[in-house]
């Protein structure tokens, strides 16, 4: 459903919606001590896009074109104007007053580099090819990045390996004492943040493997890797990623302690033989 800004009622749902994040999650833990307080002070009567603005000034944050990042109701949004290609020519994100974005904007305050090269993707291939009804593979692969991604961080590669292999058992039981120190995943798509607001076992996310680094490195590790990609062609639709079935990660369900739970093969799928056998570029 669209909101449109400005209105008591919609302010009073948006307030309700916040209300009902809970931030001891740990797929919020990356977000929770600055989106639980903005959660608060919308709460609280302030407007989402002041306080965004004062955040964003806060952390110097740009869009590709050096341009300031600020927050804009989505009005501001020219009529015909793709959204991508609006940030992109003006550093302006139109952000209506619901999680969807309330989440987007999260992520944007902490991972500014990365969202900034997805923007900078997306309006390119915008750009030379205009606006279509299918995105086309290069747009396809950034939108199913910047909704529905998880990071995936591994010390070796046994863990990608389990990952891509669809080979549930040996990842999250037989790999499990490894989980929260050789491997480990940072959630990034705002609709999965979206989702998870209430959590059911099939929430899939779009898994990006990288390299296991410090916290502080991860927003420049995330933008270096879809560049890379993105250069030598390999940011393309959805077989850059693996499919994670979040609910399956050790410490994100209590129902998951048990290795009966990943035998649900509506969730936990084995895997399509062109699955199996497909490596990343």
């Amino acid at each position: 459903m669209t909101l449109q800004d400005g209105t008591t009622a919609e302010s009073e749902s948006f307030a309700a919606a916040l209300a009902g994040v809970d931030w001891s999650r740990p797929w919020f833990q990356p977000f929770a001590p600055r989106g639980a307080a903005l959660a608060a002070a919308v709460q609280g009567g302030a407007d989402l896009r002041g306080l965004l603005d004062a955040e964003s000034v806060a952390l110097g944050l740009h869009n590709a074109r050096d341009l300031p990042l600020r927050f804009v109701p989505q009005l501001a949004l020219p009529e015909g104007r793709a959204y991508e290609a609006h940030i992109d020519a003006t550093g302006e994100v139109p952000t209506r007053d619901n999680l969807h974005d309330f989440f987007n904007a999260l992520v944007w305050l902490h991972f500014p580099q990365a969202k900034r090269v997805l923007n900078q993707i997306q309006a390119t291939v915008i750009a030379r090819e205009g606006v279509r009804t299918a995105r086309g593979g290069v747009r396809d692969a950034a939108t199913l990045f910047d909704e529905n991604a998880v990071l995936f961080l591994s010390e070796d590669d046994e863990h990608a390996q389990a990952l891509r292999g669809f080979a549930w058992q040996r990842l999250f039981v037989g790999r499990r004492h490894a989980w929260g120190t050789t491997c480990r995943v940072v959630p990034f798509g705002h609709a999965l943040l979206e989702k998870l607001v209430r959590p059911y076992k099939a929430v899939t996310a779009h898994a990006w493997t990288l390299p296991l680094v410090a916290q502080g490195e991860l927003d420049k590790a995330v933008a270096l890797s879809l560049q890379e990609s993105a250069a030598a062609g390999r940011l393309r639709g959805g077989h850059c990623f693996a499919p994670l079935p979040v609910m399956g990660i050790p410490g994100w369900c209590g129902d998951n302690a048990s290795p009966d739970f990943y035998a649900d093969t509506a969730v936990f799928r084995p895997g399509r033989m062109r699955d199996l056998h497909r490596q990343p570029d």
